[in-house]
């Protein structure tokens, strides 16, 4: 039995061990290829040119945040390139919600680096939500502004 417990704790001490090297991943910066994360550790950050950098287009990254702004946020994946937006309900329209999940899927900044999926509900008479079709439309508009916006922030990246 003794053997089990001694086992047990050296196994526990070297997965915390495990999980204190490196340090945590902090922003460093956003650059037209992607963002850019670093390893922090000890007050040090890799250089630059050492640090692993990610596919998604950051123009297209913030244009997203920022367009979506209005919306509750649920998650965001800089990694993966995933906006998950939390349910919308609009003040006008209070029978009706919506929730957004943007995809950006390329590190160039082009039309087809983004997909929009809108999911859409309405309140039925009983009060509860049941899901309705969402215009393709809406996914199209959204796309739209959101490539005008990451267009918006290149350029006035470009100009100084």
């Amino acid at each position: 039995m003794r053997g089990v417990a001694t086992g047990v704790l050296a196994l526990s001490l070297s997965a915390l061990a495990a999980c204190s090297s490196g340090g945590p991943k902090t922003f460093q910066s956003q650059e037209e290829g992607g963002f850019r994360f670093g390893l922090g550790g000890r007050g040090k950050s890799a250089p630059a040119s050492e640090q692993p950098t990610i596919g998604v287009n950051g123009y297209l990254w913030r244009a997203t945040l920022d367009t979506l702004a209005f919306m509750p946020l649920a998650s965001a994946d800089p990694y993966g390139g995933v906006v998950i937006t939390d349910w919308y309900i609009n003040p006008e329209k209070a029978d009706e919600r919506f929730k957004c999940t943007v995809y950006i899927l390329d590190a160039r900044l082009r039309a087809d680096g983004l997909n929009v999926a809108v999911f859409k509900q309405t309140r039925d008479a009983a009060g509860t939500w049941v899901d309705a079709p969402s215009a393709s439309q809406t996914e199209t508009d959204i796309e739209n502004a959101i490539l005008t916006k990451a267009r918006q922030l290149k350029l006035s990246n470009i100009r100084g």
